[in-house]
């Protein structure tokens, strides 16, 4: 260990120390506005040049450069087809020449979900240079997760479309699209983004325990989000008193029959997981059954005895239960997901979305990468046709 002059331990302020501390030491009181040309100035004391922060749209198809970043604005990059894109779909830094250097794209990670992408200019880079950019990276993140509460920016920065007042109200709802921990990961789509009503996800790890519910309101508009937001709020509510899963059910079908009329209903699959040992619980109340993914392949779907939907009254439902194995996935889908279909043709159907889950499997990538490329490829597979909401949430236990 250092010592200072007087025997004691060195406390001088490093290099790397001052430009983290450049960043914590503004952090509480930084308006959102200011994250951006914040995170310049601090590259830009290692010679980072041109940085941007990139963030993902709402439709999962592009990173936009957030406004008064500090460097240069530039276009919207495609994830598909660019070196940004690459890093953000990989979740790792990648490099690359430029005509202005060599460009850094650095993933924005916060608890596995992902924000977006810190890109930045260098000379010539090392490792002591990788080491300070992935932890001012991982200040970013957090200050755009801290911050995004309290101002529009972002959320105008993400959106790349008009938004119907019902989609603005279910992106409000839901927690975070993706999760990543040592023994479990989440990820989740919404389609179509900027128009969903009635669909929603939601998750929470508690301990060793991970609990996952997904609803799909009937109807469209703000009707079906106001039905979707109850059922969620009510799901939360007995999540957070630590009820069994069959009371969860019983609890939120009170809650929306005691608001809706007689013949309003919420489809809903409500999940528990011990992440400890593997041992996974489950209501089925009307949804299509979950599918289950091991080494790559679908193996069976979780079919369960099924209640009425939510609102309806149903008895007390029977909670099925599996024991997974280390690496096996879980696929939930609303029915918007294998209905759709074009004029007087076939419903898309469950075989096709097997076939195409274990195409996209056999590419071994991570669960966040999937749960998109799946949602985008069934809407390609539909030549983009959506009359309803089409939900998809993939969760993995990792054992």
């Amino acid at each position: 260990m250092s010592v200072g002059g007087r025997g004691g331990p060195d406390r001088s302020e490093s290099f790397g120390e001052e430009l983290l501390g450049l960043i914590l030491d503004r952090a509480h009181e930084l308006p959102p506005h200011l994250i951006g040309p914040l995170v310049a100035e601090t590259v830009a004391r290692m010679g980072g040049r041109v940085p941007q922060v990139l963030l993902q749209d709402y439709g999962q198809k592009q990173l936009v450069p957030l406004p008064g970043a500090g460097g240069a604005a530039g276009d919207p990059q495609p994830i598909d087809r660019s070196e940004a894109g690459r890093c953000f779909l990989e979740s790792r830094t990648v490099e690359v020449q430029a005509p202005e250097g060599i460009r850094v794209h650095l993933p924005l990670l916060d608890g596995g979900d992902q924000v977006g992408v810190l890109s930045v200019a260098l000379d010539e880079i090392d490792d002591d240079t990788r080491r300070l950019l992935r932890r001012i990276a991982g200040l970013a993140a957090e200050l755009l997760q801290t911050k995004n509460g309290y101002t529009d920016l972002f959320f105008r920065t993400r959106r790349s479309e008009p938004m119907s007042v019902a989609a603005e109200i279910q992106w409000s709802l839901l927690p975070p699209l993706s999760m990543v921990m040592p023994h479990v990961a989440v990820a989740g789509v919404l389609e179509p983004a900027y128009s969903v009503a009635g669909d929603s996800f939601d998750y929470a790890l508690n301990g060793e325990t991970l609990h996952l519910a997904m609803v799909d309101a009937m109807g469209h508009g703000l009707d079906a989000a106001t039905m979707a937001t109850v059922a969620i709020g009510a799901y939360r509510h007995a999540r957070r008193i630590s009820i069994e899963l069959s009371e969860i059910y019983l609890f939120m079908d009170r809650a929306v029959a005691e608001q809706f009329d007689p013949d309003h209903f919420v489809t809903a699959q409500m999940m528990r997981l011990d992440t400890d040992t593997g041992r996974l619980q489950w209501v089925n109340a009307g949804h299509p059954a979950p599918m289950l993914i091991r080494a790559h392949h679908v193996v069976r779907r979780l079919d369960s005895p099924t209640t009425l939907p939510v609102g309806f009254g149903g008895d007390q439902p029977q909670v099925s239960t599996v024991a997974l194995e280390p690496g096996d996935r879980i696929l939930c889908f609303t029915d918007g997901l294998i209905e759709e279909h074009e004029s007087g043709q076939e419903q898309f159907g469950e075989e096709r979305l097997i076939d195409w889950v274990n195409q996209l499997e056999q590419a071994d990538h991570g669960i966040r990468t999937v749960a998109r490329d799946l949602s985008h490829t069934l809407m390609r597979a539909r030549h983009e046709a959506t009359s309803d909401d089409a939900t998809l949430v993939l969760f993995e236990w990792r054992g």
